[in-house]
């Protein structure tokens, strides 16, 4: 995939991966509503637990915007199932054991972990709009205020 591929205004690449409540995602079943893609590091982590109660807890904004809502991380579905059950999660989570979707939304990076270089999740989140164009893209964020952000963002487009 080139570098630049992932460009506002382009059309979001569709997919289709496992996810909770024993469904497979698909982005083209979305079309006519808006598309929020956030993609973390690993589930019950501090980071990525504080990013998905954020979301959470604005989840009915969100659907009152058009915009649902999709975790992603390579963790597996009974992972999944687990994180989702604590947190009370309202939306549901991709796994992305394979590292696929994370290459096509090129979000696997090269990080350092205690000292090492790993390649792990570059914590990011990605707006596709009801036509399934990239609207916008956050990378390399931090959890937080960044919901904050987003929602707003979704709000006013």
């Amino acid at each position: 995939m080139a570098d630049n591929l992932l460009t506002p205004d382009a059309i979001a690449p569709d997919f289709s991966a496992a996810m909770t409540g024993g469904e497979t995602f698909q982005l083209s079943d979305y079309k006519g509503k808006n598309v929020l893609l956030f993609f973390y590091p690993k589930d019950n982590t501090p980071g990525c637990t504080s990013e998905n109660i954020a979301f959470r807890d604005v989840h009915p904004e969100f659907l009152s915007a058009n915009t649902v809502i999709f975790g992603i991380s390579r963790d597996s579905i009974r992972s999944h199932e687990n994180f989702k059950a604590k947190l009370g999660l309202p939306f549901e989570l991709i796994s992305d054991v394979d590292e696929i979707v994370c290459k096509l939304f090129q979000t696997i990076k090269l990080k350092n972990m205690y000292g090492k270089q790993v390649y792990g999740i570059e914590r990011s989140t990605f707006l596709i709009d009801a036509t399934g164009k990239l609207v916008k893209e956050w990378r390399g964020i931090r959890v937080a205020n960044h919901v904050d952000d987003v929602l707003n963002f979704v709000k006013n487009f």
